[in-house]
C-alpha cells in the first residue's frame, strides 16, 4: 500500500527538481526526503527517479505516480474543506498573496467587509510566478495571479481584466490613444526577461510591426514609470499598474483570477475570502 504522506514527497520533488529544495519547501531535512522517495519506490514497486548529480528527474512510473498524486492531493484537501464546512461561519485566517496593483484593486477593499465577517487576511505582496509557488507549496491560501499563469492543480476564478497603456515622458502626451506603431523609434523600459509581462509588450510592438529598442528593465512599475518620466524611453502598461493613454486599436490585455489549490474552494473561510475579491472588483 502506498503511504499517502509519502505522494507529498515526491510532489514536492516534481515541483522543485532538487532534493535540498523539496526538503525546504517541506521543512524536513534532505535527508529525511531521500528516505521517503527510498521508502516510496519499494512501496510502488518501480524505480522513481532518474539522479544526474544533485538534480533528479522522474521516470515514467514517477510521472505517473506524480499525476496520481495531484488527484489524492485534491480529494484531500476537498475532505478537509467538508469536515470544515461544518464550522461554517466561524473565525479565522486566510493568508492572500497578489501582486501590488491586485493587492490595491481587489484585496484591500475586501479587507472590511472580511473583517466584519470575523474573517483576518494575512497579505503578501508576490509577483504572479511566486504567489503561484507559494500556493501550491501550501504557505497561502489564496493566490492573486494572471490567468495563463495557473494550473489544472487549481481552481482559478475570474476577478477583472486590465488593459495594458502607453506610458510617455512628460509633455510627449497624446490627444488620443497612442499607434504604438508610432513609437517605433523610441527607446522603451520594460519588464526583466522571463517575466510574462515583457512578452506581452514584445507581441504587441511586434503586431504593430517593429521589435522594441529595449534600453531599461525592471519588474517594479513604479521604476518603470520613473524612468519614463525621466525621459529615458517610453513604455507599455497595465492600466492598475501605471496611467498612461490608451492604444489605438485592439489593445493587449491581462487577466487576473484569484486561484486556489483545487478542492479548498470548499473551504467556508476560503469560500468566503473568495466572494468578498469577486465583490471589489
Amino acid at each position: 500500500m502506498i503511504d499517502p504522506r509519502r505522494l507529498r514527497v515526491l510532489r514536492a520533488l516534481a515541483d522543485h527538481g532538487t532534493v535540498t529544495a523539496a526538503a525546504a519547501a517541506l521543512h524536513l531535512t534532505p535527508s529525511a526526503v531521500s528516505q521517503q522517495l527510498a521508502a516510496l519506490e519499494s512501496e510502488a514497486g518501480h524505480p522513481l527517479l532518474l539522479r544526474k548529480g544533485r538534480r533528479v528527474s522522474l521516470t515514467p512510473a514517477g510521472s505517473l505516480l506524480v499525476a496520481h498524486a495531484h488527484v489524492v492531493a485534491a480529494e484531500l484537501e476537498r475532505a478537509q474543506a467538508t469536515l470544515d464546512a461544518l464550522a461554517a461561519g466561524s473565525a479565522g485566517q486566510v493568508a492572500v498573496a497578489g501582486f501590488s496593483s491586485a493587492i490595491t484593486q481587489v484585496v484591500a477593499p475586501a479587507l472590511a467587509a472580511l473583517k466584519e465577517r470575523s474573517i483576518e487576511l494575512c497579505v503578501r505582496d508576490a509577483e504572479g510566478h511566486e504567489s503561484v509557488r507559494l500556493l501550491l507549496d501550501g504557505e497561502i491560501d489564496v493566490a492573486i495571479t494572471e490567468e495563463h499563469r495557473t494550473t489544472d492543480r487549481m481552481s482559478r476564478f475570474p476577478l477583472y481584466t486590465e488593459p495594458f497603456d502607453v506610458v510617455l515622458p512628460p509633455g510627449r502626451e497624446a490627444a488620443g490613444p497612442v499607434d504604438l506603431a508610432s513609437l517605433a523609434d523610441e527607446d522603451w523600459v520594460v519588464t526583466l526577461p522571463g517575466n510574462p509581462l515583457r512578452d506581452v509588450v514584445e507581441m504587441a510592438c511586434a503586431q504593430a510591426g517593429f521589435t522594441p529598442r529595449i534600453r531599461h528593465t525592471s519588474d517594479d512599475f513604479r521604476a518603470i514609470e520613473a524612468l519614463v518620466a525621466a525621459g529615458a524611453g517610453v513604455a507599455l502598461a497595465p492600466r492598475n499598474a501605471v496611467r498612461g493613454m490608451p492604444v489605438a486599436g485592439v489593445a493587449p490585455l491581462r487577466r487576473v483570477v484569484a486561484a486556489v489549490r483545487r478542492g479548498s474552494e470548499e473551504h467556508p473561510l476560503v469560500r468566503a475570502v473568495l466572494d468578498e475579491l469577486r465583490a471589489a472588483r
